[in-house]
């Protein structure tokens, strides 16, 4: 019998940890692709250079997607979360131009697309 001064408390339910761990485990986040846009006014060591500088791609990761862009038209330079692939497509906006091309008149043109999830 309890007294009007008592609280009742409720027995705390206890889970199976496997169940907890499951429902606390973080999400990953979307994936998304930075994608470098060919055009006629950009070296390939224009491209191997921004790649060293934006993504610390190696000379020959560099070499791969400046290739890979002027065969293609476009290519993956990096994949990544969103905020950081917005990040890096703004800084290859922002590159500037390539100084051996003297009709360059700014940087390459870049944007973002999700990871397919194949």
């Amino acid at each position: 019998m309890m007294d009007e001064n008592s609280v009742a408390v409720e027995e705390p339910v206890v889970e199976n940890k496997r169940n907890v761990a499951r429902e606390q485990k973080p999400k990953r986040q979307p994936r998304y692709h930075v994608i470098l846009w060919d055009d006629d006014d950009h070296s390939y060591e224009y491209v191997i250079m921004m790649m060293q500088a934006l993504f610390g791609h190696d000379l020959q990761k560099g070499f791969q997607i400046a290739k890979e862009v002027d065969n293609n038209g476009r290519a993956i330079c990096f994949t990544t979360t969103k905020e950081h692939a917005e990040l890096k497509r703004d800084q290859i906006h922002a590159f500037g131009r390539d100084a051996l091309i003297p009709r360059c008149q700014g940087s390459m043109k870049a944007s973002i697309e999700p990871e397919s999830s194949e």
